[in-house]
């Protein structure tokens, strides 16, 4: 099950004419693009009119001499989501600073012969950006998805509105889980008291 935002809390990125009538639809890609290269790639791909999205937050760091700066940090180390139709796709691949395109091998195991390319849902897109934006606490990225916990839903504080499962951590503290299919999970800290089960 995937996390889901409330929509009054999560303004969701216009789709498009992606549903018109002979119009191709636009859909989430995953390009992968060489480390600490993110910021730049996505700056090149919306001089060409392409909608991107690159996942980062601002961390304070605090350096060895005790000094504290704030910084915006990559969470998708090589990773630029960037909307687009399957033809723009296959444009996007030939620019020389495009490695490859994110392909979902789980797919192709189970019986299809090559792997499609990965497709991101709009909504994981935007939960994705409402954690980033809004959380109080770092934002890390678990490789394999948790086993089935606790649905929950945050009722209080600056989440408050996301929905997701939770990890048990320490006295008062719980990891609030959401997954983001083949990325894996997004995972936050989280105070006990501000969030309550999911009811169906």
């Amino acid at each position: 099950m995937f996390a889901s935002v409330d929509t009054k809390v999560v303004t969701a990125v216009s789709s498009g004419v992606g549903g018109a009538v002979g119009v191709a639809e636009r859909k989430w890609y995953v390009a992968i693009v060489s480390n600490n290269s993110e910021k730049k790639v996505q700056q090149r791909l919306e001089a060409l009119h392409y909608e991107t999205y690159v996942a980062k937050q601002i961390i304070t760091r605090v350096w060895k001499n005790g000094r504290k700066a704030k910084i915006d940090k990559v969470l998708l180390p090589s990773l630029v989501f960037v909307k687009c139709t399957e033809t723009e796709r296959r444009t996007v691949v030939a620019l020389p600073y495009i490695k490859r395109f994110l392909t979902n091998k789980a797919a192709a195991s189970n019986g299809m012969q090559m792997a499609p390319f990965a497709v991101i849902p709009q909504h994981q897109i935007d939960t994705l950006r409402f954690m980033l934006g809004q959380s109080d606490s770092p934002v890390t990225m678990a490789d394999v998805p948790y086993r089935v916990r606790d649905k929950i839903v945050v009722v209080r504080g600056s989440l408050k509105g996301l929905e997701g499962e939770v990890v048990k951590t320490y006295d008062g503290k719980s990891e609030l889980v959401v997954r983001l299919d083949i990325l894996g999970c997004a995972r936050v800290e989280i105070d006990s008291i501000d969030i309550e089960p999911l009811r169906n």
